[in-house]
């Protein structure tokens, strides 16, 4: 895994930002705690991978 924008994660999920954002609010203390924060542009590769295996989104 690498790092990759939130618009790059969008665009391989096929959806909007805005729609990778609500995907990612119920998710968003668990996410928080791993280290995200929540107007980060630039997602670090352990919270790729923890969505991409949880919205089955590709990212090879």
């Amino acid at each position: 895994m690498k790092a990759m924008t939130k618009q790059q994660l969008a665009d391989c999920a096929g959806v909007s930002v805005r729609t990778l954002n609500r995907w990612c609010e119920p998710y968003r203390r668990e996410l928080e705690a791993m280290g995200m924060e929540p107007t980060a542009k630039l997602l670090p590769p352990n919270i790729i991978k923890f969505l991409s295996a949880k919205f089955c989104i590709d990212v090879e």
